[in-house]
């Protein structure tokens, strides 16, 4: 884990590098996490087949409640290797992650327009 700065102020923020689909699979991430006392994921990025869905997954399991930001993730189309188009792998993603379940945890999608990505007091 290592440090880089924040562009709006100045405040370290630890860069978490992975190698693997699930962020958190051989990376400090959850480390990170616990010494920022996290324990709700909202996640966006690339590739919702794949990395997105891996990391919503290695959240849940590990027990953080998490949500999928239904306007902000992507991925490739991969079609020509027989994958539905990427609208819908993007809305199948936000399907079946708004109706994950588990004790204790809480999971959804929301527009980015309705996500507050500030830290909360």
């Amino acid at each position: 884990m290592a440090d880089r700065r924040r562009a709006d102020s100045g405040d370290a923020e630890p860069l978490v590098e992975k190698h693997y689909g699930d962020a958190f699979e051989d990376t400090a991430l959850e480390i990170a996490l616990s010494q920022l006392e996290v324990g709700r994921l909202v996640v966006v990025g690339a590739q919702a087949d794949a990395c997105i869905r891996s990391t919503l997954h290695g959240a849940f399991a590990r027990g953080y409640d998490a949500t999928l930001v239904s306007d902000a993730h992507t991925t490739t189309d991969r079609t020509a290797w027989g994958a539905p188009p990427p609208d819908q792998v993007i809305a199948h993603t936000n399907l079946y992650w708004t109706h994950q379940a588990a004790p204790g945890r809480t999971t959804g999608t929301a527009a980015s327009k309705d996500v507050d990505f500030g830290r909360s007091a």
